[in-house]
């Protein structure tokens, strides 16, 4: 079964089922995608509480919900420190939010008061508290994410519609679960470049690390965002680059003051970037070689739930599954057959585990890891389709799954419909 190109292209070159798609779109309406972090001691990241409790407990932070819709989760976070007058450091939480979505995530405060926080809220966020805590938000905190998404515009008839989903949802489960793929956010879906600004920056090439993240331009992407990148491509006039880079790319404008002033410090430039975000293109580089090697995997045939005895594995409700590295300079590659694909893999790309210590940037290198090959869908529903209002003649259907932290919606969803094209798909 073909895979796109834009998916190919961030190393997801096969499919884990082998069913006909729906098709169909996500996220015409930033409702139609709603994300609600879980806590590994149970609690849930409502987006719209019944109501909000007298808050409890006691400590230095101060444990929020934070409720975005349509905004990045560094954008969002910067705002509620703008707003609260105090520096972004003091905001932590456990996970990177959809964007194009409606998400509610767990964040703490350090020395803040509940009738403080209460007060922020805008058209496109808003923040309510809900204990003191002695423990910041980390994601080691997180157990995942409840997802209740709208598969809009579907062209084939209901039953269509529903034997497709049937028969994915049965190979799914006979899989023991999705592809842990990284999904299509983790590069940028409309511009996929994060993982190739992350392994510039791991072959010390921060000039092209520079310029791909400024200026490489992307058919998918706002024409007025396009031809900025193309006009700084062919003259590389960074100063000039401020007079006509939109307001919205915010980040690229940091860079761009920088390097206005100190041309060929494109280090320094990078230095403007929050530190998570500088972490996430290396991740991202990261992720492109875990799926890469998951990719292989599948197309040799390899088990992806049973280890075999060479074989690393994690450990999830006490069953041993299949896991795969994360390439970092203190993760060894896998034995055996998967051993192979993994080092013919780092050969065609020129990098190696030890690239992975940055030592021009302190603070954005990796030891590596371990990730799973499947990620298990927990308590999945799908529901009948319908007539869709918002696209005239088609169905619509919704669907509700929780995953484990750090796997991906869109990566399931993928599964169900088989976008020919994941950036109109809405991926």
């Amino acid at each position: 079964m073909n895979v796109p190109r834009l998916e190919r292209e961030i190393g997801i070159e096969v499919y884990g089922t082998k069913t006909e798609g729906i098709g169909g779109r996500l996220r015409q309406f930033p409702e139609d995608f709603k994300v609600e972090e879980v806590l590994e001691n149970g609690s849930t990241a409502i987006i719209e509480p019944l109501n909000i409790e007298n808050i409890t407990g006691h400590g230095r932070y101060l444990i929020c919900v934070l409720v975005k819709r349509d905004i990045d989760t560094f954008q969002a976070v910067q705002t509620v420190a703008n707003k609260l007058g105090i520096s972004a450091e003091r905001i932590q939480f456990g996970g990177i939010k959809d964007a194009n979505a409606v998400t509610a995530q767990h964040v703490s405060i350090s020395r803040m008061l509940p009738e403080q926080v209460t007060e922020i809220k805008t058209g496109n966020l808003w923040l309510y508290p809900v204990q003191f805590s002695n423990d910041k938000v980390h994601p080691s905190l997180l157990f995942g994410n409840q997802f209740h998404i709208n598969i809009r515009a579907i062209s084939h008839p209901t039953l269509t519609t529903t034997k497709r989903l049937q028969n994915t949802s049965r190979e799914l489960v006979r899989l023991g679960g999705s592809p842990n793929f990284f999904g299509h956010q983790r590069f940028g879906t409309a511009r996929a470049i994060t993982h190739i600004v992350g392994k510039h920056i791991l072959l010390d090439e921060w000039e092209k690390a520079a310029l791909t993240l400024l200026a490489k331009p992307s058919l998918y992407e706002h024409p007025e965002s396009r031809d900025a990148r193309q006009r700084l491509l062919d003259n590389q006039d960074y100063k000039e680059a401020l007079r006509y880079f939109p307001p919205g790319l915010i980040y690229e404008r940091k860079m761009l003051i920088h390097l206005a002033e100190q041309r060929r410090d494109f280090v320094g430039a990078f230095h403007r970037l929050p530190k998570r975000l500088c972490q996430l293109f290396v991740q991202a580089y990261q992720s492109y070689l875990f799926n890469k090697f998951l990719s292989q995997r599948i197309r040799s045939g390899m088990r992806l739930k049973k280890p075999l005895n060479e074989e690393y594995k994690l450990a999830i409700n006490g069953e041993g599954y299949v896991a795969l590295p994360l390439i970092g300079y203190e993760q060894a590659l896998s034995a055996g057959q998967q051993g192979e694909i993994e080092t013919r893999i780092l050969e065609e790309e020129g990098v190696s585990p030890r690239n992975f210590k940055v030592s021009t940037m302190l603070g954005i290198s990796s030891k590596g890891g371990l990730r799973t090959a499947l990620t298990q869908v927990i308590n999945l529903e799908i529901g009948k389709p319908a007539k869709d209002g918002a696209n005239v003649g088609k169905n619509m259907l919704s669907l509700g799954f929780t995953l484990r932290k750090g796997s991906y919606a869109t990566i399931v969803l993928r599964e169900f419909m088989k976008p020919k094209n994941p950036v109109k798909a809405g991926f």
